[in-house]
C-alpha cells in the first residue's frame, strides 16, 4: 500500500501530513500508521502524524493529531501552522482558514510563503503557583489548559535553562508529566527569562515522552503565564526553543502563535513493516 504524504516541520517540531479525505483510514488505522511511521531510524520519523479530514462543522477541514506512541492529541500548535500551509498550497483552503480539531476551532492565516499564524485555543483553566512534591522537594508550577477538552500544560521556571543539559532535567520532566494530580498527564514547559525579555523554553511532551525541539501549545501556555504575571514586557513574546524561535501575541485570553514552516519531503510511504 502506497500512502501519499508530506514531511513538514515548524521550529523543529516535525510532522507527517496525510490527506485522509482521500485515504479514508479509520481512527485505529491512523493510530497504527502513526506508531509505525513516526518511529525514527526505522521509518519516516516524526513527532506527530496529522490526518486531514472533511470538516464536521463550519471550518475548512478537520485535523486529527496522533502522537508517535499512537495516542490521539487534542491539538498541536506548530502542527496547525504546518497543516495550514499544506492546505493552502494544495488548494484545500484560502490564505485565511479555520481548522477544526478535538480542542475546537483554530483560525489560521498565511503571512508569507513560509510564515503562518494560528490562534491557539484560549485557556479554559489557569491555576497559578501550584506547589507539587517531586523527588522529595517542593516544585512551584503554573497549570494551564488550552481549549475544551483542554490540552494540559505545566509551566515551570528553571534558572540558567539555556546552559542546562536536558539529561539533567529529564527525570524531573518525566515525573511532572506523570504527576498523579493531573488525570491526562501534562506537557511540561521549563522556561527562563533573559535580560532582553526573550524567553528560553524546553518542553517535555506527553505522547512523545521526551523533550522535543518545540511545542506550539506549550509556547503559547508559557507566554500566557508570563503575560498574566507581568513577568515580560514584550508582546509578542519571543521564545527561543531548541528548533528556533516562535512568537506569541497575547491579547487578553487570545493567543496567536507565529513562526516558520518548512515542507521537507513529498512522496509515498511504502514501509514494508506497516500493516493496517
Amino acid at each position: 500500500m502506497k500512502i501519499p504524504f508530506n514531511k513538514m516541520q515548524g521550529a523543529g517540531n516535525d510532522f507527517i501530513v496525510v490527506n485522509n479525505i482521500e485515504l479514508g483510514l479509520s481512527g485505529e488505522q491512523l493510530s497504527q500508521l502513526a506508531k509505525q511511521t513516526c518511529a525514527r531510524r526505522v521509518s519516516v520519523g516524526a513527532d506527530t502524524l496529522i490526518a486531514i479530514e472533511t470538516a464536521k462543522g463550519n471550518g475548512d477541514f478537520y485535523a486529527r493529531y496522533y502522537n508517535s506512541d499512537g495516542s490521539e492529541a487534542e491539538m498541536c500548535g506548530n502542527g496547525a501552522r504546518c497543516v495550514a500551509r499544506f492546505a493552502y498550497e494544495t488548494g484545500l483552503a484560502q490564505e485565511e482558514m479555520v481548522i477544526e480539531s478535538i480542542a475546537g476551532y483554530v483560525p489560521a492565516q498565511r503571512l508569507d510563503e513560509r510564515i503562518y499564524r494560528v490562534q491557539l485555543n484560549s485557556p479554559a483553566v489557569f491555576k497559578e503557583d501550584v506547589v507539587l512534591q517531586v523527588e522529595g522537594r517542593d516544585i512551584t508550577v503554573d497549570y494551564v489548559e488550552l481549549g475544551n477538552p483542554g490540552i494540559p500544560h505545566l509551566v515551570v521556571h528553571y534558572p540558567d535553562l539555556a546552559m542546562t543539559q536536558l539529561e539533567t532535567i529529564l527525570d524531573l520532566g518525566r515525573e511532572l508529566r506523570n504527576y498523579p494530580a493531573f488525570e491526562k498527564g501534562a506537557n511540561v514547559n521549563f522556561y527562563d527569562l533573559l535580560r532582553d525579555g526573550h524567553v528560553v523554553e524546553r518542553t517535555y511532551e506527553r505522547g512523545v515522552e521526551d523533550f522535543t525541539l518545540a511545542c506550539g501549545t506549550g509556547t503559547g501556555s508559557t507566554a500566557y503565564v508570563l503575560n498574566k504575571k507581568g513577568l515580560t514586557p514584550n508582546n509578542p513574546v519571543k521564545v527561543e526553543v531548541l528548533g528556533g524561535q516562535l512568537q506569541v501575541n497575547v491579547e487578553g485570553e487570545n493567543l496567536f502563535l507565529i513562526g516558520d514552516t518548512n515542507r521537507i519531503v513529498e512522496g509515498a510511504i511504502i514501509d514494508e513493516d506497516l500493516h493496517l
